[in-house]
């Protein structure tokens, strides 16, 4: 008979799951029982600290903010019409815009406007904030394709480690109020991928199966490893944002976010993402071949 597994928490507080088939039969159901009202009990617990999480999440963003604020305090004087463009791109003639006025002063302020886009787009990462999609097609427009591509990827690893850091520290709270079923199916999933948990990061970021910033968020959480996540999200978005530089050396041409995709890329992706999987695949065979 198939072993079920229990969803638990570590006294880390950590989502983590344990077989049914280890424990003795006639606790089974009320273990599994117990298990589902730990976890509303855990949740209820959580939702009294939640008040202070988010003073605390405010605190940081706030002070993010700042440093923003001072970043863009140092670029160059800009026009009346410059200073309306410089924002983040909703779309992409915010992002036409905005690549205007990058490139023009990207020559002369190189420094600024490269520290400039690097902590916007890792700002927009840590608080998952949309529009680093319009800033990864625009990187292809402003730098040649391997500078854009390590920036990019660079971006992404460490914005979403930054997540992954502001939810371990304030972020529990609302996963264990809100995201407690997701998180625990996900938990399962991590479990079965352990011994290869980073070709199973890498998958879910070419993927469109999870977004991103629920990764980002649970992923403290249920005990994935801040390196292993790190590294499986810097070469895990190497794929899609090559296909957005790509597009970005035609930003002019784009209409929308949506044009710089095509069925090859598509295609591209898929092949990456079976590849990426493929060696955690062919250890789980050869295991049981063995077994």
């Amino acid at each position: 008979m198939a072993k079920g597994r229990v969803s638990e928490r570590s006294q880390t507080g950590a989502l983590h799951t344990t077989p049914v088939g280890d424990r003795p039969a006639g606790t089974r159901g009320l273990t599994a029982q117990s298990g589902g009202d730990h976890l509303k009990e855990k949740a209820c617990a959580e939702a009294g600290s939640a008040r202070m999480s988010l003073l605390i999440l405010v605190s940081i963003f706030l002070s993010a903010a700042f440093v923003m604020f001072l970043v863009y305090k140092n670029f160059p004087q800009l026009s009346e019409e410059e200073r309306v463009n410089m924002k983040v791109p909703r779309d992409m003639d915010d992002a036409k815009a905005l690549g205007k006025v990058l490139s023009k002063y990207k020559d002369t302020f190189y420094v600024q406007v490269l520290v400039a886009y690097f902590a916007t787009y890792i700002f927009l990462q840590t608080f998952a904030i949309p529009g680093s999609i319009f800033l990864s097609i625009l990187s292809g427009f402003l730098y040649p394709f391997p500078l854009a591509l390590f920036l990019v990827c660079l971006c992404s690893g460490l914005g979403a480690s930054f997540c992954y850091m502001l939810s371990y520290l304030v972020g529990r709270p609302v996963v264990y109020k809100y995201l407690t079923e997701k998180a625990v199916k996900w938990s399962r999933q991590v479990e079965r991928h352990r011994e290869h948990l980073i070709n199973y990061i890498i998958f879910l970021r070419i993927t469109p199966f999870l977004p991103n910033w629920f990764i980002n968020i649970t992923s403290p959480v249920i005990n994935v490893p801040l390196k292993v996540f790190f590294i499986g999200t810097f070469l895990g978005v190497a794929p899609p944002s090559f296909v957005a530089i790509k597009a970005g050396t035609t930003l002019y041409q784009l209409t929308t976010a949506g044009e710089a995709v095509s069925w090859n890329s598509v295609f591209v992706l898929m092949i990456l993402a079976f590849l990426s999987i493929l060696p955690a695949i062919f250890q789980k065979k050869l295991k049981q071949k063995f077994e």
